[in-house]
């Protein structure tokens, strides 16, 4: 009796998770399922946008991140929430203005109070500038609205 008890929680332990990573996956920024378009997600922290390996990849929660070394994807295995971008690597400016889902530029950031937030450029819009000119309210409507779209 006692093991089946232990092989239904087992299993529905898995069902939840993988129900709740269907959910992540769905609301995050993924090309080809993988986040930031490939990019370091930790290497952002040291200021640089470096492209990360398939071979150095995790998955965290249901999303695939690349890392451009080892150092970086066993430090991002310690602390995933840590590094994750901000909305799901939607666009925070966007994210912000108007509640939508807008691509990045992985190329395009800035961490702030040790969260990464990730930035349309293209077309002369680069919208890490319009930003930086409201930040505070703009990182106010870019919680709420994000707090909407991943629950």
């Amino acid at each position: 009796m006692k093991q089946i008890s232990l092989v239904i929680i087992f299993f529905s332990t898995v069902f939840v998770s993988s129900a709740q990573d269907q959910k992540r996956v769905s609301t995050f920024n993924l090309e080809k399922g993988i986040a930031i378009q490939g990019y370091d997600a930790v290497a952002y922290f040291s200021g640089k946008a470096i492209k990360g390996e398939s071979s150095l990849a995790v998955i965290h929660q249901g999303i695939r991140y690349h890392f451009s070394s080892t150092a970086n994807k066993e430090e991002f295995k310690k602390n995933p929430g840590k590094y994750e971008p901000q909305y799901g690597g939607w666009c925070a400016y966007a994210m912000g203005a108007t509640g939508e889902k807008v691509e990045i530029d992985p190329e395009t950031f800035k961490v702030l109070n040790g969260k990464l937030y990730l930035f349309y450029n293209k077309r002369f819009n680069n919208t890490l500038k319009t930003w930086n000119k409201d930040e505070q309210a703009l990182k106010a409507k870019a919680d709420a609205n994000w707090s909407k779209l991943s629950h």
